[in-house]
């Protein structure tokens, strides 16, 4: 009864039109007259320009934080529509910050599965320990970020975003359990770097990798990276080509 008060009142100011459903005639169709879309237009763009102005009083720090959230929400309720988003058990895997715990996690799972998959030795756990170390150490939140991937409450998969320098953003330690491949996961925690370093003002993101990472490489192609250079080494015991990727942001 309410709607019907509102929709009357709509017509009579000349807001929308009701016309009969020529198939059905329990059903009556309604659409804006010009003067509704004028009023309409009105109302949306006030409406806009009041959203707009609430971060205002946010910093900079502030707003990319509100924004990489609202990510957060976005990709949480992506999951829940796409297949490809979801394990077998329907359950989404989210993003989240990074807290204290998490590098434990990342230093050992790295350690893991690189020597389980690659045979790489104790020299990598070291590295990516050491990566960790001066992300936590050196940490600004206004310009580098680490995005946790968990479903059901379990750690999944890690990326990170950290300042190279003033223009050039680094990508590091990509890590996806196995459970969770398949997924589209390794090209969301990829996206979510991308979109955070443009957000950032960075003009270029860089990652170093190796050949044999078939799987992450194939994502960093498809994401618009572009090989930049490459090296043989034995930094982890096999032989190995290390190659450096960039993208222009």
């Amino acid at each position: 009864g309410y709607l019907s008060r509102i929709l009357r009142a709509f017509k009579k100011r000349g807001f929308i039109r009701a016309t009969p459903s020529a198939t059905d005639a329990r059903q009556t169709l309604l659409a804006l007259t010009p003067r509704g879309r004028k009023e309409f237009g009105a109302l949306d763009t006030r409406s806009n320009d009041e959203v707009a102005t609430m971060p205002r009083t946010l910093s900079a720090a502030e707003q990319r934080r509100l924004v990489t959230a609202l990510g957060d929400v976005e990709q949480l309720l992506a999951a829940r529509k796409a297949p490809n988003s979801e394990a077998p058990n329907g359950e989404p895997c989210v993003l989240r910050s990074h807290r204290p715990g998490d590098m434990g996690w990342i230093v050992h799972r790295h350690g893991v599965l690189y020597h389980e998959e690659y045979g790489w030795d104790a020299r990598f756990e070291a590295l990516v320990a050491k990566v960790v170390a001066e992300f936590i150490e050196h940490f600004d939140p206004a310009r580098e970020h680490c995005w946790v991937a968990e479903r059901a409450g379990e750690i999944v998969g890690c990326v990170f975003v950290v300042q190279k320098s003033k223009t050039v953003a680094q990508l590091r330690l990509l890590l996806v359990e196995p459970s969770a491949r398949g997924m589209g996961l390794g090209a969301r925690l990829v996206e979510a770097c991308i979109r955070f370093a443009r957000q950032c003002g960075y003009r270029k993101m860089t990652l170093w990798t190796n050949q044999v990472l078939h799987a992450a490489r194939h994502i960093y192609v498809k994401a618009g990276f572009a090989l930049a250079s490459e090296n043989r080494h034995h930094m982890f015991g096999p032989e190995l080509v290390g190659q450096t990727w960039e993208l222009d942001l």
